[in-house]
């Protein structure tokens, strides 16, 4: 039995920042926009008139002030609403390969390996640009790994999921190494046309190089144990798919086709399951509330992050011991709390205990516990 190790991440952010003031403009404008195309069925009482989007909404509700996206100008274009991303021939990288790939060798650079030393590719997200060849393979050729690649989706728990798989694999001794990358491009499945969800979501990537903790050059978190757990529910859906043109109206420009949750249920219902999760996980291991130094949590709400930390230390959690990203990236899915952890925990020292934590769609809830070694 081999001992798995994290020994380096990577986070690839795109080019493009929304505010929310220019996020709020862009809507209020499609409000109006489309107020006046239906004043009539308004005035009839046929249908309800658009509300307005603040800041101040958008920050209380979220906690969120800026996200970053791979186009903004079809987001912000009342006509358009959505990103405007070129048509790519087959023989060019796909989008989500190329922002993989960025965040694959800063992972690998901080691990100081190269692609000659990864065994595997698991392409873990919640959307996935086409149904095959899978984007995982097409990220094994471009960074040069030879092994085997697959694709995974388990939504905004599919970072974790993805670890599970690769810390087992290490295990079981069928590989050395994996790389676990997390594209994430959200905003191509928003609705940026609905009040309620519209600030939601940003695009990014991660990337994870997991190996066998003797092949470590330099520090490392030692993976103790991951733990993985889901109960369906259709409180996060969204119902696009290549079956989509084989329904009557499978063309229509409908709702369903992107994101859709019942917010008040999923948080509901979301927040005691995360924190049974982490806390049976904890037990499991004989891990204390006081023994953890840091929670990385998957970074969809401020306001649930909050409340997850406060169940799981027993108290208000300490500035820098639950450290939230989501008020810069906003909510990336499956990479949020890679984000969190890459960017939060070289200040660990030796032996610290630290757990990341990422839920969603599914439901879908997935922990990590690892350990601090600083060489």
């Amino acid at each position: 039995m081999f001992r798995p190790a994290i020994t380096g991440t990577g986070v690839f952010t795109p080019p493009n920042v929304i505010t929310n003031a220019e996020l709020v403009t862009a809507f209020n404008a499609y409000a109006d926009r489309m107020n006046a195309e239906n004043a009539k069925a308004i005035a009839a009482g046929e249908m309800e008139p658009m509300q307005h989007s603040s800041e101040e909404f958008i920050v209380k509700a979220s906690g969120i002030e800026n996200r970053y996206v791979m186009d903004k100008t079809g987001v912000l274009d009342p006509a358009v609403m959505h990103p405007l991303l070129r048509q790519r021939d087959d023989d060019e990288p796909g989008i989500m390969t190329e922002m993989a790939v960025d965040a694959a060798k800063k992972a690998l650079a901080q691990a100081g390996k190269t692609a000659a030393d990864v065994d595997a590719v698991i392409c873990a997200a919640s959307n996935l640009e086409r149904a095959y060849p899978a984007v995982a393979i097409e990220i094994q050729q471009a960074l040069g790994i030879e092994g085997f690649a697959f694709d995974m989706n388990v939504a905004c728990s599919s970072a974790t999921f993805g670890i599970q798989a690769a810390a087992d694999m290490i295990r079981a001794g069928s590989i050395r190494s994996a790389l676990v990358v997390n594209p994430e491009i959200c905003s191509a499945h928003l609705e940026w046309r609905d009040r309620d969800c519209h600030f939601i979501f940003g695009d990014v990537a991660t990337a994870t190089l997991i190996e066998r903790i003797e092949d470590a050059k330099g520090p490392h978190f030692e993976i103790l144990s991951t733990r993985c757990a889901t109960q369906f529910s259709n409180n996060i859906r969204n119902n696009n798919g290549f079956l989509r043109r084989s329904r009557p109206d499978g063309m229509a420009d409908r709702r369903d086709m992107q994101f859709m949750q019942n917010g008040r249920k999923v948080f509901k219902e979301v927040l005691p399951m995360v924190s049974q999760h982490i806390a049976d996980h904890m037990a499991a291991e004989g891990v204390s509330n006081t023994d953890l130094k840091r929670l990385w949590l998957h970074q969809a709400n401020k306001t649930m992050n909050d409340f997850i930390g406060k169940k799981v230390l027993g108290r208000e959690p300490e500035p820098g011991e639950q450290p939230n990203i989501l008020q810069d990236y906003a909510n990336t899915s499956s990479a949020g709390s890679i984000i969190a952890f890459s960017q939060n925990s070289d200040d660990l020292v030796e032996g610290d205990l630290g757990l990341i934590c990422s839920f969603g769609a599914g439901y879908s809830v997935g922990s990590v516990i690892l350990r601090r070694h600083t060489s």
